[in-house]
This record gives structure tokens, C-alpha cells and sequence, in this order.
């Protein structure tokens, strides 16, 4: 088998990909972010890429094929792979380089029972991240037909992706998804077509719901007021999945939103229209 770096001017790229209605989300090698490599070849011979053992999200374009990989949040900076098998060639390495990102901290004061958890409560923490992790690491054959998302909810970004959080002055696990403010009751609509692979009320998250978008894409929503969704529901773009809430960890409603990609949380924020440009003054 031949194994070797392929030139990483031809396969790695930085920039959105435009093409055939297929957005790619805004990369960004660091802790969080994403990754997208473009890979030449027939358009009737899907390439197959793997990141460490895990399919990456592989899409079609007019010109060609693109992979789009999420870097979890603890990834260190440095130098990292994936292997590319297009059909009828020899498996190749790429490679790629992810550099720091320093995330912000955030205080937060909540009831104790919620920090220092009680062994019952522990017990019935570590059963539903399991149970949630499982949610997340599916990978179904289609891909997504964009990843250029529409909000699930209008309302302020009250935090931000990765910041460290620190609940009653103990540090906890950076903050995986995006917070959007939002009075109690606002529809959440799901921002593409997918399927429910994970409903539940849990200790930290509250009323809880999961999407599977393809190809190892997948989307959480956290502490809703109420669920309208069911186990196994297709849904389109657009349709209502529940309602914005208070339930589970929380200083007040809003919706948690997370973005997974092969695994990985990754910063919902590049799946969106970038904000608009402020105009300079004269």
C-alpha cells in the first residue's frame, strides 16, 4: 500500500465551497472548528475518507468531491491526517495543521445540587451522556445536501461556543454548543432535513432532542419548554422539533444548540451565514 502526503495545495482549502447549492461550512483548523478538503476525481467514483477510524463527511460538487471533518474541542495543535481511497488508487495520507484558540471563561452561579451531584444524581448523569454520546456518534450513508444552516431560533448568541465554564467557582467542561436567548415557548425549527435519533429529559440538559443530518452530521437541542417531536420522526427544514425553555442546568430560557460533526462538537457559528460586514465610518 502506498502511503504518502499529498500536496496539500491541491487538496486542503480554507474558504467556502460554492457549488452545484452545496455550501460548506466556514473552516477553521483550531480546537472546535472545521476542516474541509477537496477531492479531485470522477464525479461517479465517491471517495471514502477516514479520520483516525471514523468516516468523514464526504459530499458531492460539480467539479469534484469535498470532505468536511470536525476537530473536537480538545484537540492539541500540530500536525494530524486523514486517509483518502479514491476508487482504483492507492489509499493516501493528507495533512493538515491545527493551531491554538484560546476560548473565554464564563462564572456562573447555580444551585449546588447541580455542581456537587449527589450519587444518585451522578449515577443518572453518566447513564444519559452514554446515552446521548451514542445519539452523536451515528453516521448514516447520505450526505447532506448543504451545511449552510439557517438559526433555529432568532434571538442574542447569550455565550459563546468553547468557553471554559466554571459553576460556582469549580471549573467544568468548555461549553459545547451555542446559547441563544429566547423567551420560553419560541418554536425551534430544525435548520435541515433529518431524522430524530434521540428525545429525552435529562439532569443537565433538560428537555432534549437529537437530529441526524447525514454522514455523521448531527444537531442538539437543549432545555426545551416542550418536545413535538417523536423517535424515528423524519423532519424537513423548517419544521418545528419544540420549544425554547428552562429546563435542566440553566440561569434562564434559552436554547443550547450543538453541532457534531464525525463525532467531534464543533463551533455551530461556521454552519451560519457569516454577519454582516459593519460599514466603515467616512
Amino acid at each position: 500500500m502506498t502511503n504518502y502526503l499529498a500536496p496539500l495545495a491541491l487538496l486542503l482549502f480554507t474558504a467556502p465551497a460554492l457549488c452545484a447549492g452545496f455550501v460548506a461550512p466556514r473552516a477553521a483548523a483550531v480546537p472546535g472548528g472545521v476542516v474541509t478538503f477537496r477531492l479531485p476525481g470522477a464525479l461517479d467514483e465517491k471517495p471514502v475518507v477516514t479520520y483516525g477510524d471514523r468516516p468523514v463527511l464526504v459530499a458531492r460538487q460539480a467539479e469534484g468531491w469535498i470532505a468536511v471533518l470536525g476537530l473536537g474541542l480538545s484537540t492539541e495543535p500540530g500536525e494530524y491526517h486523514v486517509q483518502v481511497r479514491q476508487p482504483g488508487q492507492d489509499p493516501r495520507q493528507v495533512a493538515f495543521q491545527v493551531v491554538d484558540k484560546k476560548y473565554a471563561v464564563q462564572e456562573l452561579k447555580v444551585a449546588p445540587g447541580q455542581v456537587n451531584l449527589s450519587p444518585e444524581d451522578e449515577a443518572r448523569v453518566t447513564q444519559e451522556r452514554e446515552k446521548v454520546r451514542v445519539a452523536l456518534q451515528g453516521f448514516t450513508p447520505d450526505a447532506p445536501a448543504t451545511l449552510r444552516f439557517a438559526p433555529p431560533i432568532p434571538g442574542r448568541r447569550s455565550s459563546s461556543f468553547g468557553l471554559r465554564r466554571v459553576f460556582n467557582g469549580e471549573s467544568r467542561s468548555p461549553h459545547s454548543g451555542m446559547d441563544i436567548a429566547a423567551p420560553t415557548g419560541t418554536p425551534i425549527k430544525a435548520p435541515l432535513p433529518g431524522r430524530v435519533v434521540d428525545v429525552g429529559s435529562y439532569f443537565f440538559n433538560g428537555n432534549n432532542v437529537v437530529v441526524d443530518h447525514g454522514q455523521g452530521l448531527m444537531t442538539m437541542y437543549c432545555h426545551l419548554s416542550k418536545i413535538r417531536v417523536e423517535m424515528g420522526q423524519e423532519l424537513k427544514a423548517g419544521d418545528v422539533l419544540g420549544d425554547v425553555g428552562a429546563t435542566g442546568r440553566v440561569t434562564g430560557p434559552h436554547l443550547h444548540w450543538g453541532v457534531t460533526l464525525n463525532g467531534a462538537s464543533v463551533d455551530p457559528a461556521l454552519f451560519l451565514p457569516p454577519p454582516p460586514q459593519k460599514k466603515k465610518a467616512q
